[in-house]
C-alpha cells in the first residue's frame, strides 16, 4: 500500500484557493460563492495589482513556491480560480 497521501483533487483544491482568496484579502463573500471560472481581475472578482501581490504571498506562505511578478504566463495564471488552482497543483511544495 501506498503511504503517500493522495493529492487533493482540482475541486478540493480549488476550495481550498478560494479560501485562501477571502481570508487574505478579506473580501466580503464566502468562498463557495466564487466560481471556479470567474475571473480574478476586471469584472470578475475585480482585483487589482495590489490584491494579486497579496494572493502571491499567501500562495508562497501556504504552498512553498514563488509567483512571480515577471512570468510571463500570469495573465494566464490569474484568469480564474481554477487556473490558479492547477498552477499551485503543478508547483507546489507543500
Amino acid at each position: 500500500m501506498n503511504s503517500t497521501a493522495p493529492a487533493p483533487s482540482e475541486d478540493l483544491l480549488i476550495r481550498e484557493v478560494a479560501q485562501l482568496l477571502v481570508t487574505s484579502l478579506n473580501l466580503d463573500m464566502a468562498p463557495e460563492d466564487i466560481a471556479p471560472d470567474t475571473p480574478l481581475y476586471g469584472d470578475g472578482l475585480g482585483l487589482d495589482s495590489i490584491d494579486i501581490l497579496e494572493v502571491a504571498l499567501a500562495v508562497s506562505k501556504k504552498y512553498g513556491f514563488q509567483l512571480r511578478a515577471d512570468d510571463e504566463n500570469n495573465e494566464a495564471i490569474y484568469s480564474s480560480l481554477r487556473n490558479l488552482a492547477r498552477h499551485i497543483a503543478a508547483h507546489r511544495k507543500t
